[in-house]
């Protein structure tokens, strides 16, 4: 789930790290019967406050602020941010273009997430929701005084329009998340309806809920299709003030933003100023911040934790640097193969590229030990398999025990795994074995299929970190007399490619949440793999896997969930379809000392827009940098 903004393209990572996140919830509203606003024929309603998958919500109603802000936290200053790449476009919903990634900040959702709990969100446009008793349709009744920026009010026919928009002209991603949405109607000014072709998605209402409410009258006469070249207008608390295409984007806290004293905002978004500055390269971009040109960095290169921060200013306690603890969903990172090449259609060659990795060789040498290995597409979570498929998981899975492995029944699912020492001979030799049974032979030192034609292929970068990876890969494979060539692209360029599938491999990461839901069609589903610009990385398509999807999106319950998920990953990991990377259970933060934030932790480990500009330790850091230090 996006919460305020549009979806990542999920392969374009800048680091190691899993570092794009969705999450998603589930509604069930532990409140009282009502069936206000409803029609006659229609079933009684539950009203509330905020949605949440659990017994209960965590905050009354009424509460005053999120558990892991500071409501009382200075409004002021301004902070510098850097962004590896570039963006030639304002709309984050659509294929077309390259927005910048922050540009979420000037939209507002209906719903706002809490980040200490899990599955649960609190009114921000919405002012309540009312949820059908048999989950038929769901209403969100709007705040009166919500406004854009040009003081406008934020209408249901705003909520409509977006909605209608999003699902004809936005990116793929939106056909599928809204696909269970029979209507959506605008029932008065400030009460918008959306009926569902059935009940079983449970996690509809709020995937709703994160809606982004565009205005509808700003974008009559422009081309929603097209890149978007003015900055847009929204109702949240920032706006573009300034802009240099490609290279500089500046926004502003919105001094009279409507909904800056509501609960769920008290305490957050406290910088005036907001300046993100774009490079092309992600060496260059930690030189401006050792230099004091970029106030606060997320790090995502384990090298440059371990030996990178030893410059002046961290011995003097100018900079400081720490790991915070999160508690989330880790998803999966890999390397990922595009199955709609016949090179890699076979399961046995897609097992021998993963046999070829050495991931203790890596982290002892590349990643100071820093990380654990991925052996879920759930990682990190309740819903991760494990063992051998027991229970209700084996019940769901028997059905398909025809179109399954029949080592997905027998034996439990095991990465490879080395003494590190770089000599990966016994793994190596596996792999060689399951290409031979696949049509593969070595002539001339090299792997060729019957026909002659080498096993040949290329792995598709947009960042010149992630080669120092892919490069003693390419070394391992050669080693089977398999040819590997990594090219690294500009971000445009490598958009572009994923967008039509012009690629062999490439680094994809697949975030995760508490409650997978409807993305999951994006990311799996025999539809997707065909649409283009879609998520579906791999090109899966699998009646089993799509069956799967399913389940899951219409779990009745928790248990149910975790029983459809487990059973998709346990799917999905025999079916070797991207080699599994690494996951790291902290943030890694730098930032220059100018800054107060919380004394309190969050779940997520980091939530920046509660932080703010510290007057007298912003005055002190700042002289020292125009001093040199």
């Amino acid at each position: 789930m996006i919460t305020g903004r549009a979806p990542h393209r999920l392969c374009c990572i800048r680091s190691e790290d899993l570092t794009v996140r969705r999450r998603t919830f589930v509604a069930a509203l532990p409140l009282t019967w009502l069936a206000a606003h409803a029609r006659a024929d229609a079933p009684p309603a539950q009203r509330s406050y905020g949605l949440t998958m659990l017994d209960r919500l965590g905050l009354p109603e009424g509460f005053s602020s999120f558990g892991y802000v500071d409501p009382a936290a200075p409004k002021g200053g301004d902070v510098a941010l850097a962004s590896v790449g570039s963006f030639d476009s304002f709309n984050p919903f659509i294929v077309r273009g390259s927005p910048p990634g922050d540009i979420g900040r000037v939209f507002d959702t209906l719903l706002q997430i809490d980040f200490d709990e899990i599955s649960t969100a609190y009114g921000l446009l919405a002012q309540s929701i009312e949820l059908a008793a048999d989950r038929s349709w769901v209403a969100f009744e709007l705040r009166p005084n919500a406004r854009f920026h040009d003081g406008k009010p934020v209408t249901s026919e705003d909520v409509v329009w977006t909605f209608e928009t999003l699902r004809t002209q936005g990116r793929p991603f939106y056909r599928a998340y809204y696909a269970d949405v029979a209507s959506v109607t605008a029932e008065s000014p400030t009460r918008v309806v959306f009926r569902f072709a059935s009940n079983r998605n449970r996690e509809l209402p709020l995937i709703l809920g994160e809606l982004p409410v565009l205005p509808k009258h700003w974008w009559q006469g422009r081309d929603f299709s097209r890149p978007l070249n003015d900055p847009p207008l929204g109702s949240g608390a920032y706006q573009v003030d300034h802009v240099d295409f490609g290279r500089t984007i500046v926004y502003r806290r919105v001094p009279d933003y409507w909904g800056a004293d509501l609960p769920v905002m008290r305490g957050q978004n406290n910088f005036d100023v907001i300046r993100t500055e774009f490079f092309r390269d992600a060496t260059v971009a930690f030189e401006a911040f050792k230099a004091g040109h970029i106030d606060f960095r997320q790090e995502n290169i384990s090298k440059q934790w371990a030996t990178g921060y030893d410059f002046p200013a961290v011995t003097r306690g100018l900079v400081k640097k720490q790991a915070l603890p999160q508690h989330m969903p880790t998803g999966m990172q890999g390397f990922a193969m595009n199955v709609r090449r016949d090179l890699f259609k076979d399961v046995r060659t897609r097992q021998a590229m993963t046999l070829a990795f050495d991931f203790e060789w890596c982290n002892a040498n590349l990643f100071y030990g820093l990380y654990s290995r991925t052996t879920s597409y759930y990682s990190n979570s309740d819903l991760a398999s494990s063992g051998l498929p027991q229970g209700d998981e084996l019940a769901l899975l028997m059905p398909f025990r025809d179109k399954l492995p029949a080592d997905l029944f027998t034996k439990e699912y095991k990465l490879p795994v080395t003494d590190g020492s770089g000599n990966n001979r016994d793994n190596l030799r596996a792999a060689l074995a399951l290409l031979q049974q696949a049509g593969w032979t070595v002539k001339e030192r090299r792997l060729v299929d019957a026909s002659g034609k080498p096993f040949e292929f290329e792995i598709l970068l947009d960042d010149p970190t992630i080669e120092r990876i892919s490069l003693p890969y390419v070394q391992w494979l050669a080693r089977l007399g398999i040819t590997a060539h990594v090219r690294t692209v500009d971000p445009a360029q490598y958009q572009n490619l994923m967008n039509t599938f012009s690629y062999d491999m490439t680094v994809a990461v697949f975030p995760e949440s508490d409650s997978p839901g409807n993305e999951q069609v994006g990311f799996w589903t025999s539809a997707s793999a065909r649409e283009e610009g879609s998520d579906n990385i791999i090109g899966i398509s699998d009646p089993v896997v799509d069956a799967l999807v399913q389940r899951a999106i219409s779990a009745p319950d928790r248990t149910a969930l975790i029983t459809a998920c487990r059973a998709l990953d346990r799917v999905l990991l025999w079916g070797w379809y991207l080699v599994p990377h690494w996951y790291l259970q902290s943030v890694w933060v730098a930032y220059w000392d100018r800054f107060g934030r919380p004394d309190k932790p969050v779940r997520t480990g980091l939530a920046f827009a509660s932080w703010w500009v510290d007057p007298a330790r912003a005055s002190a850091t700042d002289e020292a940098r125009r001093a040199g230090l």
